[in-house]
């Protein structure tokens, strides 16, 4: 048993952010139920694939749609939309990701679910949030990772100081605003267990890269000044960048003085931690010192450099995902799951749960669903709960 084995959640949501915050709540024990529009969720069919397009879905689709169950409806049919509601009144969370306003086509927007389960927990991810918790002349157009991360200022922040703003690789806009989301939904789930209330829970993708770009919000506040790009190095800390060795990059994090210290020592320059003793003189001189440092980083290799500075000096090699999957902490932690790839005859491997508890340890429980693969189970049970009543 899971610590959230006693939810039953509707998964309304696709693509990223969506699935992703249900994934969490799936691996962490909750009955998923994937209700999937006519044709499934957009992102089955997109690469990469083991063998051939003939399988059932691409490894984007796996990755975020583990242990759960999926039933295909469509909303436009009457009596799809009553096989929804039968649903709805013994679930306990509706999740979904559609544009503002969409919902509410088929009038089965949160008020009209609150009718059928007034204890029910209803959450959105939208790019612009919900005029339920703030509107906005933004509510209703479309969003996707790039739109936020490029509203929020993090591509303003992020990649080379003589550079064009840049993106973070991964989809942050889409998986921070999951995460977010997540935790609402079981602050919510906390709140009805003292109360008997459900509510309405909105994060979006805007709002959460805000959040996520705290630094440039106050910086921007105390200073005056908008932050902008200066590649790996930090506004107000020295040293913490990036540095080339001879076969790749290695970080490292020496701000405090006992650690540029000991980085001085590594590099048998003791004179630069006695003629810049203090954070400011080394945020003053950083120039210099960058130069320094990369000198020494230079007549090295990756591993050289990080075995000197191992357990003295915050330091570590700039990791390919090859040597990820060669990491035996990686492996320990449980971090990569095999999972069945459907009409390939091979296991894959994806990202395992980072959270980490001794008794109910979140877990991976199978593989994505097939389209549809559960209607006679998950429709089965209601007229089961049905009869029982």
């Amino acid at each position: 048993m899971g610590a959230l084995s006693n939810l039953r959640v509707l998964d309304l949501t696709q693509v990223l952010a969506g699935p992703y915050c249900t994934m969490v709540l799936a691996d962490m024990g909750a009955d998923v139920v994937k209700i999937e529009r006519p044709g499934g969720d957009l992102i089955r069919s997109n690469p990469p694939f083991v063998e051939s397009d003939d399988e059932p879905y691409g490894g984007y689709f796996q990755s975020v749609n583990r242990g759960k169950r999926s039933l295909e409806l469509d909303f436009g049919d009457a009596a799809d939309r009553e096989d929804f509601l039968s649903l709805v009144a013994d679930a306990d969370v509706v999740v979904e990701n559609y544009r503002a306003g969409t919902m509410e086509k088929y009038d089965l927007e949160y008020e009209t679910l609150r009718e059928h389960n007034p204890q029910l927990i209803y959450s959105s991810i939208r790019g612009f949030g919900d005029p339920r918790t703030g509107e906005t002349a933004r509510q209703g157009q479309p969003s996707f990772d790039l739109i936020a991360q490029a509203l929020g200022g993090v591509m303003e922040i992020t990649g080379e100081e003589d550079g064009a703003p840049t993106k973070v690789g991964p989809g942050i806009g889409d998986l921070f605003t999951a995460t977010l989301n997540c935790i609402g939904i079981l602050a919510a789930v906390n709140h009805r267990a003292q109360t008997g209330e459900g509510q309405y829970v909105d994060t979006g993708m805007y709002d959460a890269m805000l959040s996520m770009t705290e630094r440039a919000i106050y910086q921007q506040s105390y200073t005056g000044t908008a932050p902008t790009r200066q590649g790996n190095s930090h506004p107000t800390l020295f040293p913490y960048d990036a540095f080339e060795t001879t076969d790749g990059y290695a970080v490292i994090a020496a701000f405090g003085t006992n650690h540029w210290q000991e980085l001085c020592t590594a590099m048998d320059r003791p004179n630069l931690a006695s003629a810049y003793p203090t954070a400011a003189d080394r945020l003053e001189n950083r120039e210099t010192l960058r130069d320094d440092i990369s000198t020494w980083a230079s007549g090295l290799e990756t591993a050289e450099l990080v075995d000197r500075l191992e357990g003295r000096v915050p330091a570590a090699p700039v990791q390919s995902t090859e040597e990820i999957f060669d990491d035996p902490h990686v492996h320990a932690r449980e971090m990569l799951i095999p999972v069945e790839q459907p009409g390939s005859g091979a296991d894959v491997e994806i990202a395992g749960n980072p959270i980490k508890m001794t008794e109910t340890p979140p877990e991976p429980r199978g593989r994505a669903p097939l389209l549809d693969e559960h209607r006679e189970e998950v429709l089965g049970e209601e007229c089961e709960v049905a009869a029982d009543d």
